[in-house]
């Protein structure tokens, strides 16, 4: 699992000319799932989603968690985060998983996170979303349930 964190001041997506979520200051997450995630993956990446310290303190460091500050979610589910672009010109994405799988684990994860105790907002599964972004700093983080690296 692959969510890219983008810190906001304000958020929304749109889809067919309407609204399907927005918030004031918190995270956009851009959502993506490949074939191999699980549950586990789920929780992992909610939980650190959730307690992330991305927000400044009062001293201007970034010590405070979405949590902390009350900020809210706006969850957008992207399967073109599992793009390969090793070959060719054209992105292949036989990594990103089938929507039959990646649904379910999509809408897992935005329950955890409410479950953690936030407020999310989402896009519609699959459908060609426009979302709206200030990006707050800006900053942006990648969190990935899997190791991708042979690095320690």
């Amino acid at each position: 699992m692959r969510v890219v964190i983008q810190r906001s001041g304000e958020a929304s997506v749109t889809v067919d000319g309407k609204v399907t979520g927005a918030i004031d200051s918190g995270y956009v997450l851009l959502v993506g799932i490949t074939h191999t995630d699980t549950e586990d993956d789920v929780r992992y990446v909610a939980n650190k989603v959730a307690n992330l310290r991305l927000f400044e303190d009062a001293d201007g460091k970034m010590n405070l968690s979405v949590l902390e500050i009350g900020g809210a979610v706006l969850s957008v589910s992207q399967f073109t985060l599992y793009a390969d672009t090793s070959r060719g010109r054209r992105p292949g994405f036989s990594d990103a998983a089938r929507p039959d799988q990646a649904e379910p684990l999509y809408e897992r994860f935005n329950e955890e996170l409410r479950n953690l105790g936030l407020q999310v907002e989402t896009g519609i599964f699959g459908a060609m979303m426009d979302v709206s972004l200030v990006n707050d700093g800006p900053v942006t983080v990648i969190v990935e349930s899997k190791k991708t690296s042979n690095t320690e």
